[in-house]
């Protein structure tokens, strides 16, 4: 864990990890809110920029689709936003049923408090989930990727 990145306990079978971001919620949840732009934002390695499909802007209901490498193996995945709350919230289900979630907490300072959560409490099978190692794989990634999304707007 890093100091600008801490854990939060948002309950069993969720990681989640929250950091303060020098920049307006607005922006930050068009930054999330579209899909094309998501490869700016992974801290894990696997998504990439090209061949995205979906909409620019996402809401509930819509479907998009982003290109994957993992492993050396590329593929695709479609999920399905779940929940959207302008400036505020964005969740979407991956095709094996866990969901990412990103919220968003305007502060009086002008910055955001930043939680990105991987949800695989409504998984089919979470226990295979965590055999796999993903809770702490994904721990790992939404680490960096808030790192990232701190010191991307630290630098403006």
């Amino acid at each position: 864990m890093s100091d600008t990145v801490i854990a939060v306990d948002t309950g069993e079978r969720r990681v989640s990890r929250r950091a303060v971001v020098d920049a307006p919620a607005a922006e930050l949840f068009s930054l999330v809110a579209d899909p094309h732009r998501h490869a700016e934002l992974d801290g894990s390695g696997t998504v990439r920029r090209e061949h995205v499909e979906g909409p620019h802007r996402l809401a509930r209901g819509d479907r998009f689709t982003v290109p994957m490498r993992q492993l050396g193996a590329p593929y695709k995945v479609t999920s399905v936003v779940t929940a959207c709350e302008e400036d505020r919230l964005i969740e979407w289900r991956h095709p094996l049923g866990h969901r990412w979630r990103w919220e968003f907490a305007q502060r009086p300072d002008g910055r955001t408090e930043v939680t990105e959560t991987f949800d695989y409490s409504t998984t089919g099978a979470p226990w295979m989930m965590k055999l796999l190692g993903f809770p702490a794989q994904n721990a790992k990634g939404i680490t960096a990727t808030l790192e990232a999304l701190v010191a991307r707007y630290a630098a403006l």
